[in-house]
């Protein structure tokens, strides 16, 4: 995900086609193997503020890419698990890796990259990133094309220190089996879907034990939890976009804020208040 003008292919420039009114842009990015184009630094970053709905088709760097936001949110997916990304959340995702992604007008991201042959990976798959202050701070500061090499080289030095994942992920993954895709869907479409699991069961003629096991199997959360996770990744898409606690209550299907944040930290481990952002009326 990023569209610079990089002609070692870390930041390829993607075909952008648009959409018939000119809201919409898709993307499209070559599938790099890892280490397969050479780079003559260990870091690189590259940001971008899209004034489109923006989608990247799937696609694959070779270098190591930390994907951030400046501001709102972006979707990051990689194969059934679908990433949130905000200012205060990243992902990390290694090089190779293919992955699409997707993001809404106005959101400002920045995409960091690392260089295989001088970076090892912090996992063999992607995971989400916990951006600090010190580590923006860094990354910022990496940013700077006047920065002098000793300078980068220590600024490097320190990003790579700082840089570990985070013990919260905003990742939400899907269930493969076509005969849950209903629920999948219809939850999707729709986060704020009051129907109950006893409510799936007999629109799917199956028990809500089989559509648990079934969560758990494919998810690793019971249908519950996993709703519950659905929601606040919505919810902080909408949060860092501005949107008042109360109309996102509402939109994620919580009759009142004080549910919606007790439901919002079960899920996520804080409060809705760490990623809401005010945006200037």
């Amino acid at each position: 995900m990023s569209t610079g003008a990089d002609t070692t292919g870390a930041d390829a420039t993607g075909a952008d086609a648009t959409g018939p009114d000119d809201t919409v842009a898709t993307i499209a990015l070559p599938a790099f193997g890892a280490g397969s184009v050479d780079v003559p630094w260990a870091v690189n970053a590259f940001d971008d503020a899209v004034d489109r709905d923006t989608s990247w088709l799937p696609h694959s760097h070779p270098t190591h890419e930390l994907l951030w936001n400046e501001r709102g949110a972006s979707r990051v997916t990689v194969d059934n698990r679908i990433w949130t990304v905000t200012p205060s959340v990243g992902v990390w995702i290694p090089a190779g890796v293919l992955h699409s992604a997707s993001t809404t007008a106005g959101t400002w991201y920045r995409a960091t990259h690392f260089d295989v042959r001088r970076v090892s990976p912090l996992a063999e798959r992607p995971v989400s990133i916990e951006i600090t202050p010190l580590l923006k701070m860094v990354l910022l500061r990496l940013a700077d094309e006047a920065l002098s090499a000793e300078s980068r080289s220590i600024a490097e030095a320190m990003a790579l220190d700082v840089l570990t994942p985070s013990g919260r992920e905003l990742v939400v993954a899907v269930p493969a089996s076509p005969w849950l895709r209903p629920i999948v869907q219809a939850l999707q479409a729709n986060p704020g879907d009051r129907r109950l699991l006893d409510d799936w069961a007999q629109e799917l003629g199956a028990t809500p034990r089989t559509i648990t096991r079934a969560f758990q199997r494919e998810t690793g959360l019971a249908f519950g939890q996993w709703v519950s996770v659905l929601r606040a990744c919505h919810a902080i898409e909408m949060l860092a976009g501005g949107s008042d606690p109360e109309d996102v209550a509402a939109h994620v299907g919580y009759a009142t804020v004080s549910a919606f944040g007790a439901a919002f930290k079960r899920a996520t481990g804080v409060t809705p208040s760490a990623f809401r952002v005010s945006v200037p009326r």
